[in-house]
């Protein structure tokens, strides 16, 4: 009797192992797959005579965008049905502002765990 209590225990824990490895198979081939679609979709996107610069969200389906097209800017709208070109500018007018990670900036959004950690315990009280 001890005997199959011990095996149906057995039987179970290979069964939670066998369920675990399919999992983390099942993970691995969605993360390359998803990594695979990435580098897929980036090669095509490149080296091409159009790309968006900058957008903008007025409502939920109503976007101003900036695009460079060849040499050119355009600034357009996006509707839900509709594109429509609202004006061309120079390089000259547009304001490029670097990135965080340009500039050097730690205390954005990018602040690691350990920064902000650090910070919590500089403003609670010492005993």
């Amino acid at each position: 009797m001890a005997v199959l209590t011990i095996l149906s225990g057995l039987a179970s824990v290979f069964r939670l192992i066998g369920v675990l490895l399919v999992f983390l198979f099942v993970l691995a081939v969605t993360y390359a797959t998803t990594k695979w679609i990435a580098h897929y979709q980036q090669g095509i996107a490149a080296n091409r005579n159009i790309q968006v610069i900058e957008t903008f969200r007025i409502t939920n389906n109503k976007f101003i965008q900036i695009i460079q097209v060849g040499e050119r800017y355009l600034v357009i709208s996006v509707c839900k049905d509709t594109i429509n070109i609202l004006t061309e500018i120079t390089e000259d007018e547009l304001v490029w502002k670097p990135s965080n990670e340009e500039e050097g900036d730690r205390s954005g959004i990018n602040s690691n765990f350990q920064e902000i950690l650090e910070n919590l315990k500089k403003k609670l009280p010492r005993k």
